[in-house]
């Protein structure tokens, strides 16, 4: 379970750099907040 949670939040985070980069500020800000959100290193949502 920890490894998927890496993915997942490795693939948001990534996105939310990705949305930055195309200047969609609100959208990269929120991917990137719930990315490390979801991360084992974060605040886990499923725990």
């Amino acid at each position: 379970m920890g490894t998927i949670l890496w993915i997942i939040a490795a693939i948001l985070v990534i996105a939310g750099i990705v949305a930055l980069v195309r200047r969609q500020m609100i959208a990269g800000i929120v991917l990137i907040i719930v990315g490390l959100l979801v991360g084992p290193g974060g605040v886990s949502l499923f725990t």
